[in-house]
């Protein structure tokens, strides 16, 4: 059982990630305001949501490797630092020079943030406590992406700038938070040694016990961004939907599916294991995807977006805790891949996506349905392994 220290630390963690993902959220509704009032057109912007993922992609395994070698507490601090200055010189920012250098700063801060605070909750966790932990870690994930938007529209009503300053003001909050509350987590002198052990990023990526896993990682990132990225367009051109219809739908799903990661995904995972709850989140995912494309109005596509976000929302959790329980001393490492191959679905999704886009409006979503279930197939043949710890 956790004692109330670790529940205290374990809770500032998870703040700490909340808080960089709800300055994330806060940001996306003056997004369009920013495009207008700079005259920035829709290739610059794709290059600046470019510019955050690839930095993030170079420096998550660099980043995760350090979480090991130098600690926790401090990528988080720093990581958080890192992440507010982005946001405030995007607020500042009246060139697009001073807007690129926001976002390779963002995506570092994020590759510096996600997998120390990952390794974090699992240096904190006994095994049976992980999935639960890491469903509060999924829930704060999705809490701020949901939340945020809201607060950023509120804002965003008085300057278009205002979101930027107050996910400064927010990260800055996490990064004192963090420095003078959180407690590097104990490790034995031998666990210390073993971390300081050379361990190659390939080694890792192609681990017997790893592999398939990263896999489901950046299939489950291509996946939800080629379907989020482009929803609103689809939505719009299939059936007409206005703003509000819109907006009402990806709230409403985001609600529910966050309260089902917190409140099932800790009993799903023991009653199903990890790789369970994998199958049954792929094959529903594929499923109302290519359902999707069969829906007749309001209440069918909102059903069917409810349970696409739900099952990539149970996805990664249930992914991420797998990854904790084989990567022994090497939480940070291997969760800097985790980080690195997000960031690689991130990136390519949107860009497929929209390519098959300009050619039908259904192709995207029978290419996304077709990698899922060959996914959901290779899953049938994935066993869990014996944790292990990965060396070289």
């Amino acid at each position: 059982m956790q004692d109330k220290e670790t529940k205290r630390m374990l809770l500032i963690v998870v703040a700490n990630l909340f808080i960089v993902f709800l300055g994330i959220g806060l940001v996306v509704p003056v997004t369009p305001a920013i495009q207008q009032e700079m005259g920035l057109t829709m290739t610059t912007m794709g290059y600046l949501t470019a510019a955050y993922a690839a930095a993030q992609l170079v420096c998550s395994p660099i980043a995760g490797r350090f979480s090991d070698l130098y600690g926790r507490k401090r990528m988080i601090v720093v990581g958080m630092f890192v992440f507010a200055v982005s946001e405030l010189l995007f607020g500042l920012g009246q060139t697009v020079s001073l807007l690129y250098i926001s976002r390779l700063l963002g995506g570092l801060g994020a590759a510096l943030i996600f997998p120390s605070v990952m390794a974090f909750v699992a240096d904190m966790t006994s095994l049976e406590e992980r999935p639960k932990a890491m469903g509060w870690v999924s829930g704060a994930i999705s809490g701020g992406f949901i939340i945020g938007p809201g607060i950023g529209g509120f804002f965003g009503h008085y300057s278009s700038r205002l979101p930027f300053f107050a996910a400064f003001v927010l990260g800055l909050v996490g990064c004192l938070f963090a420095f003078f509350l959180l407690k590097e987590p104990e490790r034995t002198a031998e666990q210390a040694e073993q971390a300081k052990e050379k361990v190659s990023i390939r080694s890792i990526i192609f681990s017997k016990n790893l592999m398939f896993p990263f896999l489901i990682i950046l299939i489950n990132a291509f996946g939800l961004a080629a379907f989020e990225s482009l929803y609103s367009v689809y939505v719009v051109r299939v059936y007409g939907f206005n703003e509000l219809d819109i907006a009402v739908i990806m709230v409403g799903s985001g609600v529910l599916a966050l309260i089902a990661q917190l409140v099932f995904f800790d009993g799903m995972v023991k009653k199903l294991g990890e790789i369970g709850v994998i199958r049954i989140c792929l094959f529903f995912s594929a499923a109302f995807v290519f359902i999707m494309l069969a829906a007749k109005g309001f209440w069918s596509v909102a059903v069917c977006t409810f349970v696409i976000f739900l099952a990539f929302d149970l996805l990664r959790p249930a992914v991420t805790t797998f990854l904790t329980k084989q990567a022994g001393n090497n939480q940070g490492t291997v969760n800097g891949v985790n980080s690195a191959l997000t960031s690689v679905g991130n990136i390519a999704g949107p860009i497929l996506a929209g390519t098959l886009m300009d050619i039908k409006t259904s192709y995207p979503s029978i290419v996304v349905t077709i990698i899922l279930l060959i996914s959901f197939s290779l899953t049938l043949i994935w066993k869990a392994p014996k944790p292990e710890n990965i060396s070289v």
